[in-house]
């Protein structure tokens, strides 16, 4: 679903080599309707330039940085020399996404029967962009959330639906891996069984049940415990982790033994 509006100065686009000339190139802005843009010989990169089929070809997919927009004239003025690796990286992956999130409700339309419903869909993807900043975002949204990341958004229920069932199928979700320990002593002649009691207790407490949360204790060296803790985010890693290693603390000091925690970031990956 393409954008026909007018790109911003200092905006970054993707644009596809249509013409290579001896002073410049014409390109052709992939999200923006096809509009063209010129790259003057001087912005094709830093430095003298003989030749600038020697740095761009037609066919090719680059990534520029609009310097002017005249809509007046319908002149767009781009420079390939400002943008970084980093930079066309970046761009050419959110260009990408934005073709899967397109997709998607292509698939959205068909599942809904409303392929015919050209503004509809138009209005929902306009809609997506402007309350999530992409489209792909509103589909990371309601992979991780569900129907609660549109709560508030007068969007037809059954696009919603259809929204987050194609999110869940197509978007592997981000998990964050942490890790804490626990030291668990007990001098009683059942210390052994306390102990076991204490570690029984902190691999179940609620917070896992009926979550995409996977919960592990396990021993390293006495008196030392770890539990390790794989959840869809940071913030709820950490209170699981936490929650499990104070039941553990908390359970041993009933039955007359001693605990205490001690936090340890194993590794984080998105």
């Amino acid at each position: 679903m393409g954008n026909d509006n007018w790109p911003e100065i200092g905006e970054f686009v993707v644009c596809t080599v249509k013409n290579v000339t001896d002073f410049g190139a014409y390109v052709e802005l992939e999200e923006f309707g096809g509009r063209e843009g010129f790259i003057h010989i001087s912005e094709i990169k830093a430095g003298w330039v003989k030749y600038v089929r020697d740095y761009v070809r037609e066919g090719q997919k680059i990534v520029c940085k609009v310097l002017n927009v005249d809509p007046s004239r319908g002149h767009i003025d781009l420079s390939l020399k400002d943008v970084n690796e980093h930079q066309r990286r970046a761009k050419i992956q959110d260009w990408k996404n934005e073709q899967k999130a397109t997709k998607w409700l292509q698939f959205v339309a068909e599942e809904t029967e409303s392929e015919g419903d050209e503004i509809g869909l138009q209005a929902l993807h306009e809609k997506l962009v402007e309350e999530f900043g992409s489209a792909y975002a509103a589909f990371e949204e309601a992979a991780v959330e569900g129907e609660s990341a549109f709560k508030g958004l007068k969007v037809n229920k059954k696009y919603l639906q259809s929204i987050i069932k194609i999110a869940g199928e197509n978007i592997k979700l981000p998990f964050v891996d942490i890790a804490g320990y626990v030291d668990l002593t007990c001098n009683l002649p059942n210390g052994i069984e306390v102990i076991k009691q204490a570690l029984h207790a902190a691999n179940s407490i609620s917070d896992v049940d009926g979550e995409d949360i996977k919960l592990e204790v396990s021993y390293t060296g006495a008196p030392r415990y770890r539990i390790k803790v794989i959840a869809p985010d940071y913030k709820k890693a950490e209170s699981v982790l936490k929650k499990s290693a104070q039941t553990a603390v908390d359970t041993i000091a009933k039955l007359g033994g001693h605990g205490i925690f001690k936090r340890h970031i194993e590794s984080a990956k998105a």
